[in-house]
């Protein structure tokens, strides 16, 4: 007779704290060589249709259908990458006009604080050398392990084409193995599992590339109304500088800011460079994220921003740029296995995200229960009587 042994919570809370401490480790350790493979894996899903053009309508071999397609890959970011070249060369050109402007704004603001505050020249530069003692060595650490982190990324970045061939040669090998894995009642369940994997990931990539072009497009044409002389290069940056969450928008700030001195010592300049990100970011956070990339997920923010801080401290900048495919392909997998259900509830998002006013759709962020029936109302909510209410008045 079979006899299932039942453990009590403690030691079920146990094995799963030290399997999740095993794989992040394990991660953590193996983060140069898993790094890439998950990248080609993502980019694989995308390029999928591409394979299959090829091979339905063009007629092309299975193998020279896969060669085309990760060669189509590879020359969009080769060209991406020599027009790129191509503008910083001649934005380095311009490096003595921004360092002879940026000597201008610090007169001025030294000027500045001389007349209203009665500190010399003399005392401020002793203040700020300091008070920079510390913070440029740390910038220093922080700058080398920026340029190493995005050193590794490059490296890593040519294993993703021969990683992304593979994967895309052995697809259906891959999908033998899965189903060799589980019993053929589970074949069905599976197959969902991996079709919901390729719709999510495949819409999240589809909607960060339309938000960089959306970024980069109205970031370049607000540069080119306040006359920025490197529009195009900015505005390019700043869109693709925007795909790492949170820090990637604050380099592309500082950047433009510093290639705005290219073209005048005018504070005006300066201003409006502050001001179209600004614009740029509230429309991005308030109507392209919103309604492009998270409504492809449907992950909250919170389960977001800690997912992204965990993949940071893991792996850097690749792995703030991995954390939501990841969470989004873990939240598949949840929703679809019955004992993990809840926590795919708790990574979802299931709150509305739009709501209408006369007849235009926006983003919807503050709202209340009340005033929208379709929303259940939470089970636990507290319930008082009239002589309750009367015996707690409000404070």
């Amino acid at each position: 007779m079979n006899e299932t042994l039942r453990f009590p919570f403690y030691a079920k809370l146990a094995f799963i704290l030290i399997s999740l401490i095993a794989l992040t480790y394990m991660f953590y350790i193996s983060q140069d060589i898993l790094v890439p493979v998950i990248f080609a894996f993502l980019f694989a899903i995308l390029l999928r249709p591409v394979v299959l053009f090829l091979k339905t309508k063009l007629r092309f071999p299975h193998v020279l259908a896969v060669v085309f397609t990760v060669l189509l890959f590879v020359l969009a970011v080769i060209g991406l990458l020599i027009f790129l070249s191509f503008q910083i060369s001649d934005f380095t050109e311009d490096w003595d006009k921004i360092q002879q402007n940026f000597s201008i704004h610090l007169a001025n603001i030294q000027e500045y604080v001389r007349s209203h505050f009665n500190i010399s020249r003399t005392e401020q530069q002793q203040y700020l050398k300091d008070a920079t003692k510390d913070s440029m060595k740390t910038g220093k650490e922080l700058l080398g392990n920026t340029l190493m982190s995005f050193t590794d990324t490059l490296v890593n970045l040519i294993l993703v084409p021969i990683y992304m061939f593979l994967i895309l040669l052995y697809r259906t090998h891959f999908m033998k193995f899965l189903c060799k894995l589980f019993k053929s009642e589970h074949h069905a369940k599976l197959e969902d599992i991996v079709t919901q994997i390729k719709v999510a990931v495949k819409g999240y990539i589809t909607g960060l590339i339309i938000e960089m072009i959306l970024v980069s497009v109205l970031t370049t044409i607000g540069f080119m109304i306040i006359g920025v002389k490197y529009a195009i290069l900015l505005g390019t940056l700043t869109g693709l500088l925007n795909l790492i969450p949170y820090i990637g928008i604050l380099f592309a700030g500082v950047l433009s800011i510093v290639a705005s001195l290219t073209g005048s010592p005018d504070l005006s300049i300066i201003v409006g460079v502050v001001v179209v990100n600004l614009i740029v970011q509230f429309i991005d956070n308030n109507i392209f994220v919103p309604m492009i990339v998270s409504s492809k997920v449907q992950i909250n923010a919170f389960v977001s921003i800690i997912g992204i801080i965990i993949g940071g401290a893991l792996a850097g900048i690749p792995g703030m740029f991995l954390a939501i495919p990841l969470i989004a392909i873990l939240k598949v997998i949840f929703d679809r296995i019955t004992p993990l259900e809840p926590w795919g509830y708790l990574v979802g998002d299931d709150l509305p995200k739009t709501y209408q006013w006369r007849k235009i759709k926006f983003p919807l962020y503050n709202f209340d229960n009340d005033s929208n029936p379709d929303i259940q109302k939470p089970f636990f909510t507290e319930t008082t009587t009239k002589a309750e209410d009367n015996n707690n008045p409000p404070i």
